[in-house]
C-alpha cells in the first residue's frame, strides 16, 4: 500500500526548505524562472512535466530546493502574467500552463 494520495494538494515547504529557498539570490531566481520558461510553450503542458524538465536541467545547481518550490515559481509566473494558467494550482499533478497566446 502507499501513501500516493492524488486528492491531497501540494504539501507547504518544511522549515528546513523554506531556509533554504531564503537563501537563492535574485539572479538564482531568475535562473530558476527563465529554465521553467524555457520548458513552456503556447500548447499547454502538465506542471509536473515543466517542473521535472526544470529540475533534469539545473540538477546540482540548486540542491535541496524540492519540486513544491518550483511549482511556487510556476505560480508566481502566472499570478504575473508571464504564463497563463489552467486547473487547480494548489496541485501540480492537475495544473497545466502555456505561454501567453497574442490577442
Amino acid at each position: 500500500m502507499t501513501d500516493f494520495d492524488d486528492e491531497k494538494p501540494d504539501g507547504p515547504l518544511t522549515p528546513e526548505q523554506e531556509a533554504q529557498a531564503r537563501l537563492l539570490t535574485p539572479a538564482q531566481l531568475q535562473r530558476i524562472d527563465e529554465c521553467l520558461l524555457s520548458h513552456v510553450s503556447q500548447q499547454f503542458r502538465k506542471v509536473a512535466y515543466v517542473i521535472g524538465q526544470t529540475m533534469k536541467e539545473i540538477n546540482g545547481e540548486f540542491p535541496g530546493i524540492p519540486d513544491v518550490f518550483y511549482g511556487l515559481r510556476i505560480k508566481h509566473l502566472a499570478e504575473s502574467g508571464a504564463i497563463e494558467a489552467a486547473g487547480n494550482l494548489g496541485r501540480m499533478r492537475f495544473r497545466e500552463i502555456r505561454l501567453p497566446v497574442p490577442k
